[in-house]
């Protein structure tokens, strides 16, 4: 049995939203093991002179904790 901790994260990228999802599953690996899985549960962008300066997502990491 595991037992699993969800964290929420706020990252953003000014490539795409994939890779700020990326970034926000690399800087939480800094200090968090075990990570299993991301779910993105939203995204935007920041417009800036009708362009997307900015992709941003809001993701769940979840990470195993307990492992028997």
């Amino acid at each position: 049995m595991a037992i699993l901790k969800v964290i929420e994260v706020l990252a953003s990228s000014e490539k795409s939203w994939e890779d700020a999802a990326r970034n926000a599953v690399k800087t939480a690996g800094k200090t968090v093991k075990g990570i299993r899985s991301v779910y993105v549960q939203e995204s935007s962008a920041l417009v800036k002179d009708n362009d997307i300066v900015e992709y941003r997502v809001n993701v769940k990491i979840s990470f195993e904790v307990i492992s028997d």
